[in-house]
């Protein structure tokens, strides 16, 4: 327990002898007689208004109005106090009734973590690993480059076509559809529905959340629409045969230059 400073112990004494010449000088006043005398620790204004309500309670007239109950109580707790230089009631250990928050360091009752969150900064965080990865990309395509040649074919003769002509991979999606569809429905109905649907999706799910499992729609969609062009590239990579014909790849052989 720290100690009082002096100029707040002179500050209390100052405030209790005033306290004691108040009280006193209303009883010199009256004459004394058989009146208790006062506890100088109780003030003036409490022991008035403690007699006003004594004598409410009892029936007598009251001249100063109507009298608190919440001041009788604190008049009897203080004077239930031992009245001869004893400890006041409610004081801590040595007799000190300085304030609570005078004593205990503001460390030691003021929370100073931090809640943590799961968020992280886009620099250095992502970026920094993005960075790594790209490099790590690079590194190999050179590598594979160096070590791998490219499997070029031979120049192009006008007066001989390959059979089956296909498409990139990245385009066999779309010739697969053409040999089910109208090339208006299949060159542009088609995927523009799928194009639509993908941009409309952020606007029919409006969950704030980047967790999976609380976006089931939008990668519901996603995951139909890669599914879907991923079977149709698949098809026409490995299914088609001369003159883009249905074949069985373990029964014809594969129909496809890298």
């Amino acid at each position: 327990m720290t100690e009082i400073p002096e100029h707040l112990r002179k500050r209390a004494e100052a405030a209790r002898a005033k306290a004691a010449a108040e009280q006193e000088a209303p009883a010199a006043a009256s004459g004394g007689g058989d009146a208790a005398p006062a506890d100088p620790r109780i003030p003036a204004h409490l022991l008035e208004r403690s007699k006003a309500a004594k004598a409410k309670q009892e029936g007598a007239p009251v001249a100063g109005g109507g009298a608190v109950a919440v001041a009788e109580k604190v008049a009897s707790v203080v004077a239930a106090a031992p009245a001869s230089g004893g400890v006041p009631i409610g004081a801590g250990p040595g007799g000190h009734t300085q304030r609570l928050l005078t004593v205990v360091k503001s460390g030691s009752i003021q929370d100073v973590k931090a809640s943590p969150v799961d968020k992280v900064h886009t620099w250095p965080h992502l970026l920094a690993v993005e960075f790594v990865a790209a490099l790590a990309c690079t590194a190999f395509l050179t590598l594979f480059s160096i070590f791998v040649n490219a499997p070029l074919l031979q120049l192009a003769n006008i007066n001989r076509t390959p059979n089956p002509s296909k498409a990139p991979w990245y385009f066999l999606g779309l010739q697969e559809l053409l040999t089910m569809f109208h090339p208006m429905v299949a060159g542009v109905t088609i995927p523009g529905i799928g194009l639509l649907a993908l941009i409309l999706a952020p606007y029919t799910d409006r969950n704030p959340s980047n967790k999976p499992e609380d976006r089931k729609f939008a990668i519901a969609i996603m995951t139909v629409f890669l599914m879907f062009w991923a079977t149709l590239v698949i098809i026409g990579t490995f299914f088609r045969g001369p003159g883009f014909n249905f074949t069985l790849p373990w029964r014809d052989g594969l129909f496809m230059d890298l």
